[in-house]
């Protein structure tokens, strides 16, 4: 029974936390109500194969597979370019289906060539704390705007939802510090349920609509037709592939130090074999018509906020989301959500991820050339989340997939800042002995 409810607990943060993605880019590409469902039902079939794929060949740690926030702002620009570029919504995404194997033919030589064990090494404490604090600064803006009631066609503040918010995080933060220990366990789950039932008691939002569809529904491979393969696109998901191994390493990294501080034996980094899944999952993105994975960080927040560190429980809610994503009325019903709920919920867990990435940096000693670091990757970081999206319409794709995305330029600057300064210091500890 404890199993059972830890894996409900994970199923429903990985669910929450990844049924936003489809529905916003079906909007994107003015997707109708049955093609919208089925973009939804094949990513979520996509990320549950996924997770269980890296859970037992893959990194081994319970570590839920996202959809990759890169591919997300891959489909995004070329919505915007869609009618330029290609004939239709469909053919772009046709484009984008091509896109996403070539970006797991690129995961697979990466590993064969022991590539991604090198690229590894560059990702210090210092580096992994730097990804989260950005990680968590990106996201917070999305939190508050749902916690707010912003959003699903909603621009103005709806005070009775930021009050009931705070009240939720409250109570969740109560719940995680709860001296009952099956309470802390389990307080995710817990604090969905509540919030969930007291949105609906307080009728703060829509009521959920029954489906009418189909009781079971098999997902469909090539839903959009058969891949294009695009020469501009194979650049840019070539590219991104490095960019996904950014996101892929940081998360193992971080996620293994959180189990090795709570006592797991899980802690053995499988980067090459991780790669080398990580390939599957892309080229399952691309042939079931879905959106490209990778391993999501806020598992990290989520194992330090519950103590779930087993791995059965996650392999459970693996296998739960594929069979879910088989039954229409099962995703319908999850998908119904209160935006409000989850992102109040999930607030908690990235409060706890702040305090990780603190304890990043604590573990460097030499605490004057990471402040330099973190200033330098901070304020580039930080600084490109500010610019707006249309400034960067003259700019190649590739070059947007860094430029405004301040996660992925001040990770890579951190990384750059990081192994200057440390050649820097190694000179002068040379010179020093001379």
């Amino acid at each position: 029974m404890k199993t059972l409810l830890s894996a409900i607990q994970w199923m429903a943060f990985i669910i929450a936390g990844s049924i936003v993605a489809p529905i916003a880019i079906a909007d994107l590409f003015q997707l109708n109500d049955l093609q919208t469902t089925g973009l939804v039902q094949r990513t979520m079939f996509v990320l549950g194969i996924s997770s269980l794929l890296q859970a037992l060949i893959g990194h081994r740690m319970p570590i839920n597979e996202g959809p990759a926030g890169l591919w997300w702002g891959v489909f995004t620009i070329y919505a915007g370019l869609s009618t330029t570029l290609f004939s239709s919504s469909i053919e772009t995404l046709q484009a984008l289906e091509g896109a996403m194997i070539i970006s797991g033919i690129v995961f697979f030589l990466l590993s064969l060539f022991k590539l991604i064990d090198r690229l590894a090494a560059l990702f210090t404490p210092v580096v992994s704390g730097i990804y989260l604090l950005l990680l968590v600064i990106q996201l917070s803006g999305s939190f508050l705007n749902g916690m707010a009631g912003l959003g699903g066609g909603r621009s103005e503040v709806s005070l009775p939802i930021a009050i009931f918010s705070i009240f939720l995080v409250a109570f969740t933060f109560y719940l995680t510090r709860h001296r009952i220990k099956w309470v802390s366990q389990y307080a995710i789950l817990i604090s969905l349920a509540a919030g969930w039932v007291l949105f609906k008691i307080f009728n703060l939002g829509k009521a959920y609509e029954v489906y009418t569809g189909p009781a079971i529904a098999i997902p469909e491979i090539f839903a959009f037709g058969m891949p294009i393969f695009d020469s501009g696109l194979i650049v840019t998901s070539i590219f991104i592939t490095f960019l996904l191994i950014t996101n892929m390493l940081a998360s193992i990294r971080v996620t293994g130090q959180v189990l090795k501080n709570m006592g797991s034996d899980r802690t053995e980094f499988r980067y090459r074999a991780s790669g080398f899944t990580a390939g599957i999952n892309q080229l399952l993105g691309g042939f079931f018509s879905a959106i490209g994975s990778v391993p999501i960080s806020g598992a990290a927040g989520f194992i330090s906020t519950t103590g779930i560190t087993r791995i059965l429980p996650f392999i459970i809610s693996s296998l739960l989301i594929v069979l879910a994503s088989m039954l229409p009325h099962v995703m319908s019903l999850f998908a119904a959500l209160p935006a409000p709920v989850g992102y109040s919920v999930t607030f908690v867990i990235f409060v706890n991820m702040t305090g990780i990435a603190f304890s990043e940096f604590d573990r460097e000693n030499d605490k004057s050339r990471i402040r330099v670091v973190i200033g330098t990757a901070l304020l580039a970081g930080v600084g490109a989340m500010f610019i707006p999206g249309e400034a960067f319409r003259n700019i190649p794709p590739v070059l947007v997939s860094i430029l405004n995305n301040g996660l992925i330029l001040g990770t890579l600057l951190a990384v750059a800042v990081d192994r200057f300064t440390l050649y820097q210091k190694n000179r002068k500890e040379k010179f020093k002995a001379l």
